[in-house]
């Protein structure tokens, strides 16, 4: 998402490099690039121009500190910035009745029943019992599309009547409290575009459930327009935090540094996919990392430890170093690498992702391999060498690929199997000097 942000902002801090020390004259040039890069990131001006003034404050006349130089300094001055302008820390939701009512609304298109699922999982996940509310009666299939994911997640759901809101919130209140469910989440109708009649039926829904949270799911795509939005919804409703939705697409990420500064309620997640698992809370400080092209270690860390399984990997180290990696604990390690997301979105989380021009990703390659390997018999898999010519036609009909890429495919896992044998007998000082394993598919 903050792809170009990330490219100006860079060129700006170049242009201190080689300074002595943080100057009105050289200062100058270094702030209007900052400007124009949070203006065209479709940052609301008025936040552009309060971030540029305290920036400029602490930057104008600071002596370049021991283990800074005038760029460092400067880069941690707008990070700092960022950071505050973000909210500076997580913030939990707020959970604290039994059970307790959490109501997503939004306008229409802005991913609130997907993200009702998905809020449901990390729930879920945490040891609590939700009940999902279907009360959007309006849009064609929404209660169909959220009983699918319900099931998918594996949460109960109440649908009532499929046609008063209000009724079927009522019911769904007194079911949850027979239930002994921990949260119960609404998932409220939203509109092309506000409208009175849309926003009394939330208030009257407000009124009715008190919910300890009123979270706003917002597509981040629609940059100032989604700001504006949000500010009259808070007028209207006292919303409790945001959701940002489509991180993953092409918006610029004025949304982000925007809506906490104008509405005074914070991120509280964001989605990073489609999928039931992506989505992540939001850490103001990671996200300026990451728009400074410094990554977000972090929460890469985070995810790897939810997703990868402990024992599996320290079976799969001593095949390494025994050099019996075969294509089955390949086939597994694909796997694993899937539920971390797309490749794209885990490359991002890396320092320096900023300075790669096409940062882009073939994921079919990974599923082209994936179909390879799943041709094969499992003799195969594990016995790499028993495929000559005659079982290499087969796999590459099998899996709909030409020969010429499971012939590939073979060599460079052979070769990978050596490198790998060859660290395995190498001390941890010295894999520094191996290069790039020969993955080449």
């Amino acid at each position: 998402m903050f792809e170009n942000l990330s490219e100006k902002l860079e060129k700006a801090f170049k242009s201190l490099k080689g300074q002595g020390k943080i100057s009105d004259s050289n200062i100058k040039e270094a702030i209007k690039m900052v400007k124009m890069s949070l203006l065209e990131a479709d940052v609301n001006y008025k936040v552009v121009k309060d971030f540029i003034a305290h920036v400029k404050e602490k930057a104008m006349g600071d002596e370049v500190m021991l283990s800074l130089t005038p760029d460092q300094q400067f880069i941690k001055i707008v990070k700092q910035e960022l950071t505050e302008l973000m909210g500076q820390t997580n913030e939990k939701i707020n959970t604290v009745h039994r059970p307790s009512f959490l109501m997503l609304v939004g306008l229409q298109g802005s991913g609130k029943t997907t993200t009702a699922a998905k809020l449901s999982k990390i729930l879920k996940k945490d040891g609590k019992k939700v009940l999902l509310v279907a009360a959007d009666v309006y849009r064609p299939a929404a209660i169909d599309q959220l009983e699918v994911l319900a099931s998918q997640v594996g949460v109960d759901i109440y649908t009532g009547d499929r046609k008063t809101p209000l009724k079927i919130v009522d019911e769904a209140m007194k079911l949850a409290v027979r239930n002994n469910a921990d949260v119960v989440i609404l998932d409220t109708a939203g509109r092309l575009h506000i409208d009175d009649g849309m926003m009394k039926e939330l208030e009257e829904i407000k009124k009715k459930a008190s919910p300890d949270e009123i979270l706003m799911v917002i597509d981040s795509m629609i940059g100032q327009d989604a700001v504006n939005t949000a500010k009259v919804f808070n007028e209207r409703l006292e919303v409790t935090g945001f959701v940002l939705t489509k991180l993953d697409g092409d918006a610029r990420g004025g949304v982000a540094l925007s809506i906490r500064n104008v509405t005074g309620k914070p991120i509280k997640f964001v989605a990073v996919s489609e999928k039931l698992d992506g989505l992540e809370p939001f850490y103001p400080d990671r996200m300026a990392t990451r728009i400074l092209g410094m990554g977000d270690v972090l929460s890469l860390i985070e995810k790897v430890e939810q997703t990868v399984d402990e024992e599996k990997a320290k079976k799969l180290e001593k095949k390494i170093k025994k050099a019996q990696f075969n294509f089955e604990d390949f086939l597994d390690q694909l796997q694993q690498i899937q539920k971390l997301g797309s490749l794209k979105s885990i490359l991002e989380m890396l320092p320096g992702a900023n300075k790669v021009k096409d940062l882009s990703v073939d994921e079919d390659k990974l599923k082209h391999i994936e179909a390879i390997i799943r041709s094969m018999t499992k003799k195969e898999r594990n016995s790499p060498k028993i495929i000559n010519y005659s079982r290499k036609k087969r796999i590459a009909n099998g899996s709909g690929r030409p020969m010429s890429e499971v012939t590939k495919l073979l060599d460079n896992f052979e070769q990978m199997k050596k490198m790998m044998k060859k660290m395995g007998k190498m001390n941890p000082r010295s894999l520094k000097r191996m290069g790039n394993l020969p993955f080449g598919f």
